[in-house]
């Protein structure tokens, strides 16, 4: 088929095998490029789109996040997430991806106030994390502990009701960190560090990381403020894969925290939510600083197999806006750290510098995106490589929330049913075991 763009705003489309023409109706929406609507190219032509990864399909109408990869913006409800990282914090943030607008002070403080209080988990659930091996990956424990929590909080699984998606959106914003820094703890043979109503959000999870019943955990206000930054970066990206795994589970109807549970394990692969984790992978076959110009050689060359990974992204062919900000905190992490000889940072520096400069990584517009800087800092942090993923998750659950609550608010939703393209053996008579030779 030929497709055209009319005055009338549809495309034309004509169908070379009978000369037969179909108008669908082209869709404009605040920002971004205008879509194509075939929801009834199917009832109209018999012929579905075949588009694998789905790259050229918009899957939802959606307020909450835009982004132009073009030109290097990511905006939440409209703002800017490097003017987000700088001037609020990572409770403003998720009242803004939740309810569209900044609170008030009042707002902001009654919500806070909400988040902090549904930070415990059961006590029964603290005996669920010794069901599992004390060296199982703890995106694994996330997945398992995330999805029991329908069990344990029968109060807020109706999804027709507000007032039951508000209290379970609630929940799995504030408990998350809980669940990720016992995962954490559980794998080091560590006594769980219980919340504290008056800590932050981001100091909270550090002290429940961190902290030991020995002695008081006292919270670096350097990175206390770059973990609040990590986590508003991570809020939210669009329709990606874990995003859309949220949407197309929750299509059917299932609990939010099913949903959830089902957008952690498609976050857990390395082509997503691993990506850092890849990041100091390379940095540890790298080696040695030394070793870096041998390695960014190898990277230019189509037939050798080594990427160098934390460069470049899928979605931004300019810069990753994240990036920007999350270089400041790399750095600020490093000083406030005192951390000058660490070999693998030393190599990630390097890195840094190197390519930055390179024409050929210039040229390629590969730039270092927030998973090279993410790895790094947690690096420093002393997180261990598997947690990496965990901590996303703690940020990209308020996304996954906000998404899910409007999928299930938007009258045109429907449960997810994608088509494919039939290419297996034509229909074929059975033949009995016993003629099959």
């Amino acid at each position: 088929m030929n497709a055209k763009k009319d005055a009338k705003q549809t495309f034309t489309l004509t169908d070379n095998r009978s000369g037969q023409k179909y108008e669908l109706p082209v869709v404009s929406g605040s920002m971004g490029p205008d879509v194509i609507d075939v929801r009834r190219l199917y009832n109209d032509t018999n012929c579905f789109t075949y588009d694998p990864g789905f790259t050229s399909t918009g899957s939802c109408g959606s307020k909450i996040t835009y982004i132009d990869g073009d030109n290097g913006v990511l905006l939440y409800r409209g703002y800017p997430v490097d003017q987000l990282a700088d001037n609020s914090d990572f409770p403003e943030v998720c009242y803004l991806l939740l309810y569209g607008e900044l609170p008030t002070p009042d707002q902001k403080k009654k919500f806070e106030h909400d988040i902090t209080y549904h930070t415990m988990l059961n006590e029964q659930l603290t005996y669920f994390f010794r069901g599992f091996r004390r060296d199982a990956h703890p995106m694994a424990v996330m997945c398992g502990v995330v999805g029991a929590l329908s069990a344990f909080y029968h109060d807020s699984t109706d999804i027709s009701d507000p007032k039951h998606r508000m209290i379970a959106s609630y929940r799995l914003i504030a408990k998350m960190p809980t669940i990720a820094a016992m995962a954490y703890k559980f794998s080091m043979g560590q006594p769980f560090q219980y919340p504290l109503n008056d800590l932050t959000f981001a100091e909270n999870f550090l002290h429940m990381m961190f902290g030991t019943p020995c002695e008081e955990y006292k919270v670096s206000p350097v990175l206390s403020k770059a973990i609040d930054r990590i986590l508003i970066l991570h809020a939210d990206h669009e329709q990606n894969a874990s995003t859309s795994t949220v949407r197309l589970a929750g299509s059917s109807g299932a609990n939010p925290f099913a949903c959830i549970s089902a957008g952690i394990a498609s976050l857990w692969g390395p082509a997503h939510g691993g990506a850092n984790e890849a990041v100091l992978n390379m940095l540890e076959e790298i080696g040695d600083a030394k070793n870096i110009p041998e390695y960014v050689d190898r990277a230019k060359k189509k037939d050798d197999p080594f990427r160098l990974m934390g460069f470049g992204h899928r979605v931004y062919k300019n810069f990753d806006p994240r990036a920007k900000v999350m270089e400041k905190i790399c750095h600020e992490v490093l000083n406030d750290l005192k951390i000058e000889d660490e070999p693998l940072l030393d190599i990630a520096v390097e890195l840094e510098r190197i390519a930055l400069e390179d024409d050929y990584f210039i040229e390629k517009k590969l730039y270092p995106n927030v998973d090279f800087y993410s790895g790094i800092i947690f690096k420093a942090l002393g997180i261990p490589t598997s947690l990496f993923t965990v901590l996303f998750a703690v940020a990209r659950t308020v996304g996954w929330v906000a998404q899910w609550n409007e999928m299930i608010e938007d009258p045109s939703q429907k449960i997810g049913r994608p088509r494919q393209l039939y290419i297996g053996e034509t229909a074929r008579k059975f033949k009995p075991l016993h003629k099959r030779i």
